[in-house]
């Protein structure tokens, strides 16, 4: 089977890399990040003409403009049957517009962008969310096991697209919270690198947010649920400790409006009340 791969940046780079062979149809808009793949016997394509003799099309490019562009140039000149993976983080919509475009051209279009960033690229660590009918799903998940840690069918075309802004929500809210708890410490005297060490150290054994993210609903926890257990004790202690911050960042007078936010929502957030 021949995989074609279109976009060879920080991260398309690393990933083709992974596939690099003689069964490997790469195109980018510069020859020098072609050259590395060509020296290891990928085929460096003239025109995405050439990517589109694949029977499974890799996307990395940068934004929804560019997979506009090169879907529309790919879709036609592609055979039936082809599948085009868009691994971009795009609107959640432009993938199913996408497919809807290429069914009369008999081509499958499923997204599956990545998380782990250029370092999850270089190790071969990433994993990807796709969005793709069953069949799709199983024709593309041991390819993409080439470059990928972890790889799951989220459901339909768009599904992919929708669950990777919701996890890069978490992502980039959490810096803002971040900054919120630097200030607090460098108003209190507390050595922000150090701080930064302990919260990479702890959460590296705990899994940080993440560990908490176990529920299949965001609903309330009905009586009995043996969930809820977990989650009272989990908001005895945010709640606590969420008081304690609040109250040195009033003694201290440090802005704090996410903490104050995470303190009114927190047992609704746990699953333990209704929102109010």
């Amino acid at each position: 089977m021949r995989y074609g791969f279109v976009g060879l940046g920080q991260i398309g780079g690393p990933m083709a890399g992974r596939l690099a062979g003689p069964d490997l149809i790469v195109y980018d808009v510069r020859a020098e990040a072609m050259a590395p793949l060509a020296e290891r016997g990928a085929v460096a394509a003239g025109s995405l003409a050439d990517v589109a003799q694949a029977a499974i099309i890799s996307l990395m490019v940068r934004d929804d403009a560019q997979v506009n562009e090169v879907a529309a140039a790919l879709i036609p000149a592609a055979r039936p049957g082809t599948i085009i993976a868009v691994h971009s983080t795009i609107r959640a919509q432009t993938a199913v517009k996408l497919a809807e475009e290429a069914q009369p051209y008999g081509i499958e279009v499923v997204d599956a962008p990545v998380s782990g960033g250029f370092m999850g690229a270089a190790a071969g660590t990433l994993a990807v969310m796709v969005g793709a009918s069953e069949a799709a799903f199983a024709r593309v998940e041991a390819a993409f096991g080439a470059w990928a840690g972890l790889v799951l069918h989220m459901g339909p075309v768009g599904a992919g697209t929708r669950a990777k802004l919701a996890r890069n929500l978490l992502h980039f809210a959490s810096f803002a919270a971040v900054a919120e708890a630097q200030r607090l410490a460098e108003a209190a005297g507390i050595p922000l690198g150090a701080l930064g060490r302990i919260v990479r150290h702890s959460d590296a054994v705990t899994g940080g947010p993440g560990a908490l993210m176990i529920r299949d609903t965001t609903s309330p926890l009905p009586p009995g649920d043996p969930l809820r257990e977990i989650m009272a004790h989990v908001f005895a202690l945010g709640d606590k400790d969420l008081s304690f911050a609040l109250e040195l960042a009033g003694e201290l007078g440090v802005d704090t409006p996410l903490a104050r936010h995470a303190h009114r929502r927190l047992a609704a957030d746990l699953g333990l009340e209704e929102p109010s």
